[in-house]
This record gives structure tokens, sequence and C-alpha cells, in this order.
């Protein structure tokens, strides 16, 4: 493409060569950079992508878009300077693939817990109304039956727009995303009106070094999509619902069960059939009926009414919305893998005691006869974590198994040491077992009827990084393996 048409939307000073030239390619790390080909040098908060402009001229970059006034030897290769690099990268990106967004009805999403759950729950569906969708997210990009795995909840922008072009190719109508408060802060979604804009809620979460400094921008950086969207779906029950809306450029529908909303639910209902788990609510107001949710928990009622709210906001039809979510499952987001009758096997991704205490709050509102936990904590991450983890677990489970999750560069072992401190703070009992599949087939081998066993940490996740490599681990899998050995059932038609 001219280097010309992929400026359009974009502030720039050109410090030597001519737009009249095309690009065939876009970069941001010096090593994917491509003969005749553009490098964006952006400063990170680690590294700092000038560095890199000479690696990026020796590879063949025809241009180089940068945030400093630089000189390149090569009188040849064009240089721009912008203000901004990352927003430029998201802006030039767009131009580069001919703007696929807006070949789509697009849905962002965004909060603090159960971004993905309620995406699946929409394409789902969008879906069940016979239209073609895709979605991006923290369990990978999903489109027409095809799988791309991602970095980042909300990829970089290149990424991000180069998904959008491959959604329209397969034909996409639709695209559902989770828009993470990292993705707007760091410009990737930057020229990006969405049609709809969609909020599930709001807690302290993502506060610290690289991410954000304090809990006012992180909820400044959840608001902003309501000024990048031409309609805004909102959880009114939640308490920062005025924070989220204020300066919010766009129009307003509210979803909740306490406040006076445009789609309530009440007459909840927890529902248990040998050991699967689902949900039950009554719709009423954008739309009325019952509706039956394949997902256990109080918390997913709120993500269904979110996605039934959006659905009923895109023109989804009635039939559809009500029952689309009775067979609903999300990877790694309460997914009951039903192996026995006797007991229930759930996984879940929560990873530190906020999620934690709230899937373990669900379990209860089923009395089960015993909650057995299976978890560990990451290595090189905060301590604190792992105390909490520890002391919510040793409150709520009857029985814990502490394992590994992804020790990364630390000694699993002292991961393990200061969970027990957090354990320690209640009267839970536990058994150590570092290797997590044997970890999963103990918990079975021991497992009462009535029981819960839940596998917290890894979810979606099909690895286990252990002194900075990641080795194949999926907990699917561990169970399967665990029935295999310790009842000598076969289950792999669940993998």
């Amino acid at each position: 493409m001219q280097l010309k048409k992929m400026l359009a939307d974009v502030s720039y000073e050109v410090l030597q060569g001519t737009l009249n030239r095309d690009v065939v390619d876009i970069a941001y790390d010096s090593r994917k950079v491509v003969r005749d080909g553009m490098f964006v040098a952006i400063e990170g908060t680690v590294q700092d992508g000038h560095a890199y402009i000479g690696k990026a001229v020796e590879a063949g970059a025809c241009v180089i878009v940068a945030e400093k006034a630089v000189e390149v030897e090569n009188k040849e290769v064009t240089v721009v300077r912008v203000e901004n690099g990352r927003e430029a990268l998201s802006l030039m990106s767009a131009a580069f693939f001919d703007y696929p967004a807006r070949k789509m009805v697009t849905v962002g999403i965004t909060g603090t817990k159960g971004k993905s759950t309620t995406e699946h729950m929409v394409r789902e569906i969008i879906e069940k109304s016979g239209k073609t969708c895709g979605i991006i997210g923290t369990v990978g990009a999903f489109m027409n039956g095809r799988t791309v795995v991602t970095e980042h909840t909300t990829p970089e922008s290149y990424e991000l727009q180069k998904l959008f072009a491959m959604m329209v190719d397969e034909g996409c109508e639709y695209m559902v995303m989770e828009v993470s408060s990292q993705g707007i802060k760091m410009d990737r979604v930057a020229g990006i009106e969405f049609d709809f804009g969609v909020f599930t809620n709001i807690s302290p979460d993502h506060i610290g070094p690289g991410e954000h400094e304090n809990f006012e921008e992180y909820l400044a950086c959840k608001s902003e999509l309501f000024r990048r969207c031409k309609t805004g779906i909102i959880n009114r029950d939640d308490e920062h619902y005025k924070d989220i809306v204020e300066g919010a450029t766009c129009d307003i529908i509210t979803f909740g069960t306490t406040q006076e909303v445009d789609l309530m639910a009440g007459n909840i209902r927890h529902v248990t059939n040998g050991g699967d788990l689902s949900m039950e609510f009554t719709a009423s107001g954008l739309l009325d009926g019952e509706i039956i949710v394949g997902i256990p928990g109080r918390f997913n009622i709120m993500n269904a009414l979110c996605a039934v709210c959006t659905g009923v906001t895109l023109g989804m039809p009635e039939e559809a919305i009500l029952h689309a979510l009775e067979h609903v499952k999300v990877r790694g987001r309460m997914e009951a893998m039903p192996v026995s009758d006797d007991f229930s096997v759930l996984i879940d991704f929560a990873h530190n005691g906020i999620s934690t205490e709230s899937v373990l709050s669900v379990l209860r509102e089923y009395r089960p006869h015993r909650i057995i936990s299976i978890f560990g904590c990451g290595g090189n991450r905060s301590k604190v974590r792992r105390y909490e983890m520890g002391e919510v677990i040793g409150r709520m489970s009857e029985f814990a198994v502490i394992t590994s999750d992804n020790p990364r560069r630390e000694d699993v072992l002292d991961i393990i040491e200061d969970i027990k401190v957090g354990m320690a703070k209640s009267d839970g009992k536990y058994v150590v077992i570092p290797d997590r599949e044997e970890a999963v087939a103990y918990a079975l081998s021991h497992a009462e009827k009535g029981d819960m066993i839940v596998l917290l940490g890894k979810g979606h996740e099909e690895y286990q990084e252990i002194d900075g490599v990641k080795h194949h681990y999926s907990e699917r899998e561990a169970v399967v393996k665990g029935m295999k050995k310790v009842f000598d059932k076969d289950f792999s038609f669940l993998l």
C-alpha cells in the first residue's frame, strides 16, 4: 500500500525521503521486518524500539516511523516522525488492511471479570441466529471454525487489524472482542469506533508496575470505551456505574438485577443434574422469558444477562436469544468435566484471591458434600496473591491439594511455602503434591459422593512455564488421565 494512504489518519512530520512509495508490511519488532516494509519504533516500558532502527534498515525496511527525531544514514529510506508511535501503528494498520472493522458489526466487551464468558455467550446468540461471528480474547481468536493463538487479551494493533481482515475474508458479519484496560491504555484499539461497547463489572485489579498506577487510572481506561462506541450496554448494578458512564458519548442501555434497568433478571435458580451444574432466571424488559444458562454461578447470571441484553440490542431473533445459552461452555471458565454422576469436576482460570473467593462462593450455593480445591500460584509474581489464595481456599474448601501452576523461574517448593503462610490463617486441611497431574489424580481418587473438585488457576492454558520454558499441560487432559488411572475409565472424547 502507498505510504501516503497509510498515513491518512495520522499527524506526522517527514524527516527525510518521499511518501510516494509502496509498503509491503508493517513491523514494530525489528526481527520481523521484511524488505520494503515499515518499521515503527516505539519507546516501551522495557525496551526502546529506536535502538533497533539500524537493524530494521539492514533487514530492508524502506520506511521508519519514529517518535524521536532520528537520522538514518541511508537516504533512500523514508523517515516519518509521529508523536505517539502506538497510536500511529494502530491507525496505519487499519489503513493497511483496508479498515476491516468497518466491514463488520463490532462489539467490544470490557470489565474486570466475565469478559471471556460474556464474549462466548454473545457469539452463541449470534450464531444461533444464523449469522457468522468471529471473536478475539483471552482464550484466542476464533472465526468460522478456525483458531488463532493470541498473546494478549487484546492483541497489539497490527495483529488485531490482521485478525479483523481474516474475519472479513472468512465471511464474518459480526466481531466480538475483549477490550482490556491495557488494550485501551496502550492504544491497541486506537481509531476503532465500536458499534456496541459492553461493560460487565469493575474491581481493583491489574494495578502495579507495568500495568496501572492506581484504581482511578484503571477505571478511566475502562470508561474510555464508552467514548469510542455508538451504543453502550452497561451493568447498572455495579457500584462504579456512574463513573463508567460519566463522559460517555454513546447511547446507554442498562441491565441488572437490583436497579431500574432496560433488562432485568429475576427468579434466579441453581440447578443440579447429577454432576452437571447450571442456572436459570426470568428475563423481563427488553425481552420477556425463561433462560437456562449452562454454566453455574450467580455471576454467570450477570454474564448471561449482559449477553442477552447485547443480543436484543443487536436485533437477534427472540427465539434464538431465549435458547442459545442452555448448552454454552467456555473453556477454563467454570468449565464442567462430566466424568461422574457422583461428584463434579470443574476447571476455572481464577488465579487471585478475589476471583477464587467468587468461584468457591458459587460452588457453596449448590450445597456440596465437600469442595476439594487443586491450585498453585504463578512464579515471579506478587507474594501477596499467594497468601490471599491460600487463606481463601483454606477458609472456603474442606480440602486442598497444593501443587504447581506456572512457577516460571522460581522453585515451586518456595511458592508452595508462601501459599502455606496463607493456609495457616485458616483451619484448612491440605496436602502438597508438586506435580499437577499427580495432584489431579489424587483428588479424583479421594472424591466422595456429592463432592465438587475444582481445578483453579490454569483454566484454558495449554502449558506450564517452568524455568522460563513452556511445557505442554492441559487441565482437561490431566482429568482424563486421572480418571483412567484411578477408575480405568476412558473420557478422551471430552478433549
